[in-house]
């Protein structure tokens, strides 16, 4: 089956998802792969996405394979930057995302994890390493706010011994954990649970752990409404937004940290800028038997606590 670029269009426009977003003029017959990546960067920028070029690259690679766009190549690309052009993150247009050396699935609203977090990743597996383990038991961990799994699944790839709670008040984010785990061959050793971390149920669900890991929702509320379109439209508010101080999750998994923690425990929260100051007095005012130990800025200019 081939098209016109007009008739192409014409049957896209017709989504009502789609209508809003114009496409760019195309050459007639078949262009090549750095042709199409030109044309989309332009129209990306006119239109004001984020990192353009960086995403009309991605994309274009991830459809291909091959040097030249035509026919239903064409189709499939015509689909895919319309959703880019509509200000969905090129995380979900491509619907996969490589973290650390995982390549894991993705869909809107699951938060979509980003490159300063694998140096938190690093940062625990170093730790882990070095921690002594007790007899014969394996090391266990518990992330709060699991969503794609990303963190996880990293720790399971690297650890073999051990074995990770995973949760997140979303179901989408469980289903999308307990995907990617099952396409990664990981999960045999990952129970991953639909919970909020407020809840009681949390401290049946896992016994003593290692570590406790998070990447939580710790933006201001203020500070929400200045965010990319990319993300105010797909990703998931509530693993963004920490509350009016960005601390209202984190004080909950510190609270519940003494409790679930084994002798020689961790803690390892990804936090705002702003947070290192205030979480140290927090726990010394509100919290018995946790100690601060550091704080580590990552490449982005965050705190990892």
């Amino acid at each position: 089956i081939s098209f016109t670029f007009s008739e192409l269009w014409w049957i896209l426009s017709q989504s009502p998802t789609l209508r809003r977003c114009s496409a760019p003029p195309l050459p007639p017959g078949r262009i090549t792969a750095l042709q199409a990546v030109d044309i989309w960067r332009r129209r990306f920028i006119e239109r004001g996405v984020t990192e353009p070029e960086h995403s009309a690259n991605y994309i274009v690679a991830h459809l291909l394979g091959a040097k030249t766009v035509s026919g239903n190549d064409l189709t499939s690309l015509m689909l895919i930057n319309a959703r880019a052009l509509c200000r969905m993150p090129v995380q979900y247009v491509i619907e996969e995302w490589d973290f650390r050396d995982l390549t894991l699935k993705m869909r809107p609203p699951v938060f979509i994890p980003r490159p300063e977090t694998e140096e938190l990743v690093d940062l625990v597996l170093a730790d882990l390493a070095g921690m002594p383990g007790t007899g014969d038991a394996q090391h266990t961990c518990l992330e709060v706010g699991c969503g794609s799994g990303a963190i996880s699944l990293s720790l399971l790839k690297s650890l073999p011994q051990l074995k990770v709670f995973a949760v997140d008040q979303s179901q989408d984010a469980v289903d999308l954990t307990a995907e990617n785990a099952a396409w990664l061959g990981l999960q045999d050793r990952l129970q991953v649970y639909h919970v909020d971390v407020m809840t009681e149920t949390l401290l049946r669900l896992c016994s003593r752990v290692s570590a406790l890991v998070s990447n939580p929702p710790y933006l201001y509320s203020e500070d929400m409404k200045s965010l990319e379109p990319e993300i105010l439209r797909f990703e998931d508010h509530s693993a963004l937004d920490g509350g009016k101080d960005g601390l209202e999750v984190i004080k909950q998994i510190l609270a519940l940290a003494p409790h679930i923690l084994s002798d020689r425990g961790r803690v390892y929260l990804e936090v705002d800028p702003r947070h290192p100051p205030l979480i140290p007095q927090w726990v010394e005012a509100s919290v018995d038997r946790l100690h601060y130990v550091e704080t580590r800025h990552d490449i982005a200019g965050r705190s990892v606590w």
